[in-house]
């Protein structure tokens, strides 16, 4: 490996740990209590080497928004080949729940935690990730109501009540709530059972 390799992989390198250490903080401390410092101290760098890779905090968690994200979409992708768009939103919803489930950690940071309206306001228009996954919703939904296998109605508001729903229930299996309400025989099931329920109610919507 030449000089400027790895140069650029210790950059890298680097930037990886400041941002590992900020959604440690994050998680552990919340937002407002976590300061640059306390990132720097958790990888034993000074402030200042912090700020020649991120200006400020509100950057670094935008960073971590966008890295959570990327690894939503991914997971998504795959399912790009599921021919039935119904079936596909079903799909969608377990990936959903499932990655939820699997990294409540980035779930917490991606939408539990409270972040300063500011920030988010200032990076709106650098939010790529985010407003991919949910224009993937959102071509599901519309597909499936071209093929008059959903009502006609608005994409945008039809895929916001899906986010909202299948949203609702990842946070619950997150925080172990659904197994304090649902009988014993039933949990293992669960979340395909809802998911297929939850399908059949939209299709049976359909004009």
């Amino acid at each position: 490996m030449g000089i400027a390799a790895r140069k650029a992989k210790e950059k890298e390198d680097l930037k990886k740990a400041i941002l590992d250490a900020a959604r440690e903080l994050f998680l552990e401390q919340g937002y407002d209590r976590t300061s640059m410092r306390m990132i720097a101290q958790r990888i034993a760098y000074s402030p200042t080497t912090i700020y020649l890779y991120f200006k400020d905090k509100d950057a670094i968690f935008h960073a971590l928004h966008t890295e959570a994200f990327q690894l939503l979409g991914a997971r998504f992708a795959p399912l790009a080949h599921v021919a039935d768009p119904m079936e596909r939103l079903t799909a969608m919803g377990k990936v959903y729940i499932e990655f939820a489930q699997e990294n409540p950690g980035l779930y917490d940071l991606m939408f539990i935690m409270k972040a300063p309206v500011q920030a988010m306001e200032e990076t709106k228009h650098l939010w790529v990730e985010g407003d991919r996954v949910f224009q993937v919703l959102m071509s599901t939904v519309e597909e499936a109501m071209k093929k008059k296998l959903m009502r006609r109605s608005d994409v945008e508001v039809t895929s916001f009540l899906i986010w909202s729903t299948v949203h609702g229930m990842a946070a619950l299996f997150v925080r172990d709530r659904c197994f304090k309400v649902i009988s014993e025989p039933k949990q293992e099931t669960l979340m395909d059972d809802a998911l297929a329920q939850f399908t059949n109610w939209l299709r049976s919507l359909k004009p």
